[in-house]
């Protein structure tokens, strides 16, 4: 008798999980922006758009000297098409996102065969961070997918003339790297061709022109962010910036942003400790991140033999550089996963036993499922018959992975692996962000003014909440003092702001309440269905008599 042919090849089963997983990771697209990161860069697009002013960034009311142009010009040009709606500010990223996955398959398909490319693709797909950073969208998806192209492009160019077509878009990529978070950028780009070579004794690749060339094209391609600065801060000492006046924006650019912040220095300042990313990887990386751990050891027991180390120099130097760092956050990790992921794909595929693989994955498959039922169990999210579909369907699919894979272990507990990651994913952007959202006081606040108040201006006293003036659709007013308001003035306001009114003179009507809560800063209580009233706070929509 002739076995069966099973109905679907690993293949096939990989090129279904990555196609999922690009939808799960888009499956955040329309749930709100979060503050404050988020709406904040919202915001500056859209006062680019409604100013016409593509040179100079504004936040607050006030001019703001933080991040570089170029993912704000990106959504600008997002917003001149779409409005300035919730998809077109994520939009943007989420393509750059899938450029970066895009090159992660093709750098990884080069360097090993392309089932390690599938596989690293699946992993990158599966990543807990890029997930949870595809729905509160800030800088890290532009700067994933420019990093991976630049490098990739880079290393084509290595078989090549000394200048190619491969190594324009490899600075091109580098320099909007650089106009989108800084000349640090540039780290893992260099460490990455830098490292394979050293290691790899290419000296005469080290030394070759075309780096003098590719550093020169990067210069020509940042001119745009240059000029920006110096028009907007370098032309105008008399500018307060930072609480200074004569504040250089091409310094800060250089300098202050970067080096500043590494060393403390700067006008931003952190607190980092040298361990934070060691565990911050162990969830971030979830459901790889212990596979990853071991992926590294192994790379490392075996260095010298080694294909490549474009991925463990370009990884493990930023790694380090973050470490070393005294401003950390999360974040700044989702940059490296594309070399994390091809370097745990290619651990998995060629273990010689699963035991520990085997091991860890439903160890951690189990943590998932016992964490799922337990938000569920906690936070009461509400109830919807079409997202419990398609839980079951993943369920169905997590155990009908047996039967199509009866002789292929490795590739059971690998799906299986990702089928846990897409329920969590589906999960916390199909129901429990669009609930949690709603305690999100400022943009549930521009809401119910757009349909309350037809077109009405609101105001604020200073500063407000950087949803409440992305959602609006009216004119945002800003009062410098509590005695500048006007009778007949809507505000949106704090409570002890309303005391501050009254301490004017001025009487208010109450036109609603908003629950409030830091959406970017869950805690216990709050997820808690029980303890959440008592930690929630409160946000008023006003009206001075």
């Amino acid at each position: 008798m002739t076995q069966q042919k099973p109905a679907f090849t690993e293949k096939q089963i990989s090129q279904i999980m990555i196609a999922v997983g690009i939808v799960v990771n888009l499956s955040g697209i329309n749930v709100t922006i979060m503050e404050p990161d988020g709406a904040l860069y919202a915001g500056i697009a859209k006062h680019m758009v409604q100013a016409h002013n593509y040179m100079d960034l504004w936040a607050d009311g006030m001019e703001w000297l933080d991040k570089p142009h170029f993912p704000f010009w990106m959504m600008a040009l997002s917003y001149r098409v779409l409005g300035f709606t919730t998809v077109a500010y994520k939009l943007p990223a989420l393509l750059y996102w899938g450029m970066g996955v895009v090159y992660t398959y093709f750098f990884a398909k080069g360097l090993y065969n392309e089932k390690v490319a599938r596989w690293s693709v699946c992993v990158l797909l599966t990543a807990q961070h890029l997930l949870l950073s595809n729905n509160d969208v800030r800088a890290e998806p532009y700067l994933m997918g420019l990093i991976i192209g630049s490098v990739y492009h880079f290393y084509r160019s290595l078989s090549l003339r000394v200048f190619s077509w491969h190594l324009l878009l490899g600075a091109l990529f580098a320099a909007c790297a650089v106009m989108t978070k800084g000349p640090f950028a540039l780290v893992p780009v260099g460490a990455a061709i830098g490292g394979h070579l050293l290691f790899t004794r290419n000296f005469k690749q080290v030394f070759s022109l075309r780096w003098v060339i590719a550093f020169l094209l990067v210069g020509v391609f940042i001119t745009p962010e240059l000029y920006a600065l110096y028009t907007q801060f370098d032309m105008h000492p008399e500018k307060q910036v930072f609480g200074q006046h004569g504040v250089s924006g091409l310094r800060f650019f250089f300098w202050d942003s970067q080096f500043g912040r590494f060393m403390n220095t700067g006008p931003i300042k952190g607190n980092g400790d040298p361990t934070f990313f060691l565990h911050t990887l162990l969830w971030a990386f979830l459901p790889w991140s212990v596979l990853l751990y071991a992926a590294l050891v192994v790379y490392f027991q075996r260095f010298r033999g080694q294909v490549e180390y474009f991925n463990v120099c370009g990884a493990l130097a930023t790694f380090l550089m973050f470490s070393l760092s005294r401003f950390q956050l999360p974040h700044y990790l989702n940059i490296i996963f594309p070399f994390f992921a091809i370097l745990t794909a290619q651990y998995v595929l060629t273990l010689g036993t699963l035991k520990f693989y085997r091991v860890t994955q439903y160890v951690i498959i189990g943590i998932v499922a016992v964490a799922l039922v337990g938000i569920c169990v906690l936070y009461r999210p509400p109830f919807s018959f079409g997202w419990a579909l398609v839980g079951a369907v993943i369920l169905v699919g997590y155990f009908a992975l047996r039967r199509l894979l009866t002789a292929d272990v490795r590739a059971l507990i690998f799906f299986r692996t990702m089928l846990a990651s897409f329920a969590v994913n589906i999960f916390m952007n199909g129901v429990l962000y669009p609930d949690i959202m709603q305690y999100q006081s400022g943009s549930t606040a521009a809401r119910y003014a757009n349909a309350q108040l037809a077109g009405q201006p609101v105001g604020c006293v200073r500063r407000t909440s950087y949803s409440f003036e992305y959602y609006l659709k009216a004119p945002l007013v800003r009062y410098a003092g509590y005695d500048a308001v006007p009778a007949g003035a809507v505000l949106f306001l704090a409570p002890q702001q309303v005391d501050t009114l009254a301490s004017f003179g001025h009487k208010v009507d109450t036109l609603r309440s908003f629950a409030h809560f830091y959406v970017t800063k869950l805690d216990g209580p709050f997820m808690n269905f029980d303890t959440r009233k008592a930690v929630l706070g409160e946000r008023l929509l006003v009206r001075v008599l």
